[in-house]
């Protein structure tokens, strides 16, 4: 892939991220038992981006998303939630995935950055509120983090294994992987 191409794929995955996270901002809360859970729609094109992208292009995926979703109608305070969640989420998705395929799919790393997100934005939350007892919180949002990680997962292994591009860009994502590890060995 050329790096045009690159940069073409990163500012298409980030497009569709920011739109989805804005179109997911008008859905109601569909959760009633966990109040401003969303079911985190945006983080399909995340998976996607962990998938088929290097760590460092899945990255500015998401860093785009987080700005350009604020700059269209985010607060200081809505980017301090997502931020802390972000990263946490995209840093623990990329750990797991690190274990590789044999021991956690795709649908493991969602749910994991499901429920690190709430609790990145829950350590905002206690940090704004001044008290840990805003993580008493954290279970109700563990148990609708799982429900939405694996329903994402879903989504994302569906797309990457039926969508023919994403096939390319992951194909060529694990022969660039492949070639760097070659090329350390010998």
């Amino acid at each position: 892939m050329t790096k045009n191409q690159r940069l073409v794929y990163i500012a298409l995955l980030a497009a569709q991220a920011v739109i989805i996270s804005i179109l997911e901002r008008a859905i109601p809360f569909p959760f009633a038992i966990a109040p401003g859970a969303k079911i985190g729609l945006a983080n399909i094109i995340t998976c996607m981006a962990l998938y088929t992208l290097s760590t460092k292009d899945a990255a500015k995926v998401v860093a785009v998303r987080l700005i350009l979703t604020t700059l269209l109608g985010g607060t200081i305070s809505s980017f301090m939630y997502s931020a802390s969640g972000a990263v946490l989420s995209f840093i623990g998705m990329w750990a797991v995935k690190k274990l590789g395929p044999s021991r956690v799919s795709l649908i493991g790393v969602s749910t994991t950055g499901a429920i690190l997100h709430n609790v990145g934005q829950l350590t905002i939350a206690s940090w704004i509120a001044q008290t840990w007892t805003v993580l008493l919180y954290l279970p109700v949002l563990s148990v609708v983090g799982i429900l939405s990680g694996i329903a994402i997962g879903l989504v994302a292994n569906y797309l990457l294994t039926h969508v023919e591009k994403l096939h390319y860009y992951r194909d060529l994502r694990e022969m660039n992987h492949m070639n760097i590890v070659n090329y350390e060995r010998g």
